[in-house]
């Protein structure tokens, strides 16, 4: 696929790794529906990619609800001809450890809330941008090609205090294998980047000591840039012969 020819849809786009993607995407000349739930973010976004080759139009949007994610591709579609790219790249953090001692010794549990919230906005929002991305394709009768890529992370494999976190990032793991078996025939490819740790507003909220702890765990001694980030996506987009498969941006870093 050409940079240029891409028709995309951005989940998370405001801020992150995210806003990086939607701007590399409109710099190659691409069309990009950005979604967040951040209005402000998304304004100074379509004013930063002003000027640009390619589009940025920003759409208030909470992927995990259905009924809103099929009016947003419906309203999509209805622009233009189904998208052609697909990055699911919103995610939260809400961290806690399944169980744990307090100061006073009380037992304290990992809140079904908190586990709920990840879990919808990690796992079930790509599901459901997906799902409508590929039906809105194959409805249409479009031979071109399309993509999806979901946006993992190397904690896909577990790490202390993010149970939540982890198990959705690995189910999406299995989802991208799982989907790029079931949606070949339709001539979509499934593909996914697991960044490692990021120079992003979710870092940021990261205590100081935990932060430290984990880039002394990547053997660059750094985070990685959303920039950085951008160049794996770029790959897949441009490799027509890539999928099925989750690549790892991060440094060499293993969190386990």
């Amino acid at each position: 696929m050409k940079l240029e020819h891409i028709n995309a849809i951005v989940s998370g786009a405001a801020s992150g790794i995210g806003r990086a993607f939607a701007l590399e995407l409109a710099r190659a000349g691409a069309r990009v529906h950005a979604a967040d739930l951040d209005a402000a973010g998304l304004r100074r976004l379509e004013e930063d990619a002003a000027g640009l080759p390619g589009s940025v139009r920003g759409s208030v949007l909470d992927v995990s609800q259905e009924a809103a994610v099929r009016a947003f591709l419906k309203t999509t579609s209805e622009q233009a001809e189904p998208a052609n790219l697909l990055v699911n790249n919103a995610g939260i953090l809400r961290d806690g450890w399944l169980v744990r001692l307090d100061v006073e010794g009380f037992v304290r549990k990992l809140p079904t809330a908190q586990w709920r919230s990840v879990l919808e906005t990690n796992l079930t929002a790509p599901y459901l941008l997906s799902r409508e991305f590929a039906a809105a394709r194959v409805e249409s009768g479009l031979k071109t090609p399309g993509l999806i890529v979901n946006v993992s992370s190397v904690t896909s494999a577990g790490n202390p205090g993010q149970s939540n976190y982890a198990a959705s990032k690995a189910g999406l793991d299995a989802l991208t294998r799982t989907w790029a078996l079931e949606l070949a025939p339709f001539g979509i490819r499934v593909a996914g980047i697991a960044p490692g740790l990021t120079d992003t507003p979710m870092a940021a909220g990261l205590a100081p000591a935990t932060r430290e702890e984990l880039i002394a765990q990547v053997p660059l001694r750094r985070m990685a840039e959303p920039a950085e980030i951008w160049q794996g996506l770029k790959f897949i987009i441009e490799c027509d012969y890539f999928n099925g498969r989750i690549i790892a941006i991060d440094g060499g870093a293993t969190f386990s």
